[in-house]
């Protein structure tokens, strides 16, 4: 915003940002760097064709995913038994394996209106409400209880009955002690607020750089505090105008402006060294299960995983009220109160905003969920760089997340 771009800072290329989370993909999943960062170029450059498959079959479509081991390819889930022969995609100078399987039960449409439909039913059969969503990779409405109420109902299997009979859609019970909640405002900081109501100073992370095309501002979590100043990496601060506030149902989002106008970078390094810029944004519709991204938290610091539920509600009343089958979940562990607000990203494209999470009974982070950009509120959109390919140069305007 005002302050000097601070001198250690060091601002991506396209092809630097990708290096480092395929790095992190090579460490998870095994393999050499240079293969990974083959499949995720592959990833990035394949959305167009396997949104083009979800038009072709959306008549028979369960889901489409990510595989990666023991080879990468892309597997669509179709219902009815007419095969459709494997095919391959071009993708960043490589070709990607697509590998379509029939016999699905019910199409990706019907089963989130499923979830949409028969939400409040569900929650009211069951003595807690659960969480739920889609999982593209078995084209079911997955539903997560705890031990206590799977055994309450004769079991996962008995209680995968009583819901497929009251949804008409094919149902997967899994048992998780875990708590959803809005990831707190504790944990390490860059967005600090003191609570009016309890006195106590809060934390959260921003998001992305904004703009309504006359203004920029910057996004963090609806649930984080109004009156909030930036941190930037060497603890100088710079107070915030709050801008509005929107939490309900499928938003959890607020914006917050500067004295300077924004520019389209985040921080994607635990130390808040290296900043990317951001010049696309992946659609809801276009995310697969399977997809490999990152987020940054002011608590977790940088780390990658999978998108594991698409169209997923979180239990509880987390949306001032209950929330609409509209959030995306990806694997744990990185996840942790304070991380709220932050992005989620993969190499130099924006996916959403870090709402909540599902932990263990023993602390642990199962998973994590966020906002799509989809939903910001309009007339904001997304503030992005369309230079990207090279260093963006350095100027004045510092607090930017």
């Amino acid at each position: 915003m005002v302050l000097a771009h601070p001198a250690a800072a060091q601002v991506q290329t396209r092809e630097a940002a990708l290096a480092q989370d395929a790095g992190e993909y090579a460490r998870l999943y095994h393999v050499p760097p240079d293969e990974a960062l083959r499949r995720l170029r592959a990833q990035n450059d394949s959305v167009a064709a396997t949104d083009a498959i979800a038009r072709r079959y959306r008549d028979r479509l369960a889901g489409i995913s990510v595989q990666h081991r023991p080879d990468y390819r892309y597997i669509v889930y179709l219902t009815g038994d007419l095969p459709v022969a494997e095919l391959h995609i071009p993708a960043a100078g490589t070709t990607v394996p697509v590998t379509f399987r029939t016999g699905a039960k019910a199409t990706r449409d019907r089963v989130i209106w499923a979830i949409t439909y028969h939400q409040a039913a569900i929650r009211a059969a069951l003595p807690s409400p659960p969480s739920m969503g889609l999982d593209p990779r078995t084209g079911e409405l997955v539903v997560i209880v705890g031990n206590a109420v799977a055994a309450a109902d004769g079991g996962a299997a008995a209680l995968d009955a009583r819901l497929e009979e009251l949804t008409g859609v094919p149902v997967q019970v899994r048992v998780l002690e875990h708590t959803d909640v809005n990831l707190d405002l504790h944990g390490g900081g860059r967005l600090d607020g003191i609570s009016p109501s309890d006195g106590k100073r809060y934390r959260c992370t921003t998001g992305f750089a904004v703009t309504d095309g006359m203004r920029t501002g910057i996004t963090t979590a609806a649930h984080c505090l109004d009156d909030m100043t930036y941190y930037d990496p060497q603890r100088r601060s710079t107070p915030l105008s709050f801008i509005g506030q929107w939490g309900w149902g499928y938003h959890d989002v607020q914006i917050h402006s500067g004295t300077a106008p924004e520019r389209p970078l985040i921080y994607s390094d635990t130390a808040r060294t290296i900043e990317r810029p951001v010049e696309l944004q992946r659609s809801k519709p276009s995310t697969r299960a399977g997809d490999f991204v990152c987020h940054r938290g002011e608590s977790t610091g940088y780390s990658c995983a999978e998108v594991e539920l698409l169209d997923f509600a979180p239990a509880g009343e987390l949306c001032g009220g209950a929330c609409l089958p509209t959030w995306v979940t990806v694997a744990g562990p990185g996840c942790k109160g304070g991380d709220s607000g932050g992005p989620v990203f993969s190499g130099t494209t924006a996916f959403g905003v870090v709402k909540g999470a599902s932990y263990r009974r023993d602390g642990s982070c199962a998973f994590y969920f966020y906002m799509s950009l989809d939903y910001l509120p309009a007339p904001w959109s997304l503030l992005v760089d369309t230079g990207a390919a090279a260093p963006l140069r350095r100027g004045p305007i510092q607090n930017h997340h």
